[in-house]
């Protein structure tokens, strides 16, 4: 890992310092909002402004890219945010509040296309996923630091939001000094909605309304905080806990999601939210169960989004991919535009713990058309499943086109590589068996060789079953010990072969057989059945 950031760290500093200034700005619209006056139905349209900038960058900042280049864009936009962010202080309306939102969205998607171009250009096929995942880091530390450094000033004066703009301002130098080569940006036609409804019911439905969880999170959770008493610095820890909590419940969530039926993940999950909601709406104004419920609300947001990611690719072939990303991206700001707006006058109308009200209606809407999903379709075989990549809502369609393509070529490779390691235990256990066959088999044939030399020794007993014939007639006249002394002279014979011809040949000089006793007797052949002689 640490050789794969060598060739990135440039950009990943330039990225945490983007979102230092940027998460800046966004807790400092409800900090200052709230000392201007501002209501939450005004709070509210100023927090979607920046989802309709955001969501315009997406699809225009492309094709400026591709007339002028990344360097000249990539500054411009630089430049207009610096500015926009300096103005906020100066111009305290709700309306120009929302068109400089809209700008400061405009130009983050397109810093955020350009800069996610040259991260990915820098990355090879086999690192593409942990650059990709260090990027989704970077940019989560960096939105977790702002809130730390705006306990450092005051958000009644302009001190703020000026340091806001510095950050973005010094982001440019690492990016720009590291980023050597122009890489090609091409973002997919993306598929409209009610194609990617046809496609993947819940992938759509589902980015919908996370769209609006995470906008109504990140972007009225400090009108809430100020609206109920909370002090700047426990608003700054009320939201670093949000995003806190995705940090450190990606992984498990991400493991959990490559092991079981993601529609089932994606309902348990979504309960989840609204059962942390509930205890939200419930706490009133204490701080630690507060906390609490921010960090489990924040904490499945982030994963259900690359988990609900994850789920439509599984739907899409790979052709289809490109064309989704997009639309799942345009579903997700659509639904971050109506978010707030729903939240802010929901707690206009009621009161502020409204902001629990919302989320938590949204949550559970979402767990149940995924379990609903479940009835419908037949689940997707788990080695057909594409891999889970952590990502954030905040990527562009590029980046989010990239991952696809990355997750779904990992899950090739690793279904390669598991049928590889299937086949090597298989013939490693064939091997194995056939060993042991082979051991068992000569161990067999070992005691049945020393059972046919053992055997002869113990005569009397089988003298005694062999006394009578199989006609019946009793054999008495067996002389024991003849059989016993033909039985050792045949040894003897096996033994030293000379002397064995010797004897033979005294007893035909003699007139007698050379054969055994026991193999000349005709009354004896149970005996002969039984033991017959052995080789050397």
């Amino acid at each position: 890992m640490v050789k794969v950031l060598g060739g990135v760290w440039a950009l990943l500093l330039g990225i945490v310092l983007i979102m230092l200034g940027n998460g800046m700005h966004f807790t400092l619209i409800g900090l200052r909002g709230a000392i201007e006056g501002f209501s939450s139905a005004e709070l509210a349209i100023v927090t979607s402004g920046y989802f309709v900038g955001f969501l315009s960058g997406a699809r225009y900042t492309p094709v400026l890219i591709q007339r002028v280049g990344h360097v000249r864009v990539f500054a411009a936009l630089g430049s207009f945010i610096s500015a926009a962010l300096i103005a906020l202080p100066l111009l305290t309306e709700p309306w120009a509040w929302t068109l400089l939102r809209m700008l400061i969205g405009f130009c983050m998607s397109g810093i955020y296309v350009t800069a996610e171009s040259w991260l990915n250009a820098a990355a090879s096929n086999e690192t593409r996923g942990k650059v990709l995942s260090a990027y989704m880091m970077a940019q989560t530390l960096g939105i977790i630091g702002a809130q730390g450094l705006l306990t450092l000033g005051d958000a009644a004066t302009s001190v703020l939001f000026i340091c806001a703009s510095i950050l973005v301002s010094v982001s440019f130098g690492p990016i720009l000094l590291s980023a050597v080569v122009a890489p090609v940006v091409e973002v997919s036609r993306a598929m409209s909605f009610g194609q990617l409804f046809r496609a993947s019911p819940l992938g759509a439905i589902g980015i919908f309304l996370l769209g609006s969880v995470y906008a109504t999170q990140s972007g009225m959770g400090a009108v809430f905080g100020t609206q109920i008493g909370l002090s700047g610095a426990q608003i700054a820890l009320f939201i670093a806990t949000l995003f806190a909590g995705a940090l450190v419940l990606q992984t498990p969530i991400g493991w959990l999601s490559d092991r079981m039926d993601r529609r089932v993940l994606i309902g348990i999950l979504a309960a989840a939210g609204a059962a942390s909601c509930a205890l939200g709406w419930m706490a009133g104004d204490a701080l630690w169960p507060l906390i609490a419920a921010a960090f489990l609300a924040g904490g499945v947001t982030t994963p259900l989004y690359a988990l609900l990611l994850a789920f439509t690719n599984d739907s899409l072939s790979a052709e289809e991919m490109p064309g989704a990303s997009g639309g799942l991206v345009f579903s997700f700001g659509l639904g971050a535009i109506l978010g707030p707006l729903a939240a802010g006058g929901a707690m206009e109308m009621l009161d502020p713990h409204a902001f629990w009200l919302v989320l938590a209606v949204t949550f559970v809407a979402i767990s149940l058309y995924a379990l609903y999903q479940v009835t419908q379709k037949a689940r997707v075989p788990l080695e057909d499943t594409d891999s889970y990549l952590n990502i954030l809502p905040t990527a562009s369609p590029m980046a989010v086109e990239v991952a696809v393509e990355w997750a779904h070529e990992h899950a090739e490779d690793e279904q390669e590589a598991l049928a590889a390691a299937e086949a090597a235990a298989q013939e490693e256990a064939f091997e194995h068996e056939l060993e042991e066959t082979f051991e068992e088999a000569l161990e067999e044939a070992l005691d049945e060789a020393f059972a046919a030399n053992e055997t002869p020794v113990d005569v009397q007993g089988t003298a005694d079953q062999s006394a009578i014939d199989q006609s019946g007639i009793e054999q008495s006249t067996i002389d024991q010990s003849g059989i016993e002394q033909s039985i050792i002279d045949q040894r003897d014979g096996r033994k030293n072969p000379a002397a064995a011809k010797s004897d033979r040949t005294d007893s035909a000089a003699a007139g007698g057989s050379d054969e055994p006793a026991w193999q000349t007797s005709t009354s004896h052949d149970a005996l002969k059945a039984q033991w017959p002689p052995s080789t050397p």
